[in-house]
């Protein structure tokens, strides 16, 4: 699995709540999904040269949170009931929506035109969500 975080120079957060929070941000969205194995430890501290101190940190925590877990000498899992409350889901939607906003005033868009855009692509997961389910 390939991690994808990325550490930001510019970000005033510590390293490992940047960690925390992409990883959350993963599993929230379903791009890790539960069960799945997660980057090592120290692959992870090596991807994003950082010490593995400052990973293990996050990983604790992730894992005190019921988000991952750990098995000594099997590695770290996204958590079946990964704990990530539907407060974590609203506030990941909250976060997508603003970056729709955002883009949709770059695009000149009205509210009514990011209105019915948001309206088709739900259509569109629906449609593919029911296709999928038939397969």
């Amino acid at each position: 699995m390939h991690s994808n975080l990325v550490i930001s120079q510019s970000d005033s957060r510590p390293m490992y709540l940047q960690i925390m929070d992409q990883i959350k941000q993963r599993v929230a969205i379903g791009e890790w999904a539960r069960g799945e194995e997660i980057p090592s430890i120290r692959q992870l501290a090596v991807t994003l040269r950082v010490s593995v101190i400052t990973v293990k940190r996050a990983y604790l925590e992730l894992e005190r949170e019921g988000v991952i877990v750990t098995q000594q000498c099997k590695g770290s899992i996204v958590a079946f009931d990964s704990g990530l409350s539907p407060r974590l889901y609203d506030e990941e939607l909250t976060e997508q929506l603003d970056q729709v906003a955002r883009l949709g005033e770059l695009l000149g868009l009205t509210p009514r035109e990011l209105e019915s855009r948001l309206k088709e692509a739900t259509e569109r997961w629906t449609a593919g969500r029911l296709t999928k389910e038939r397969l």
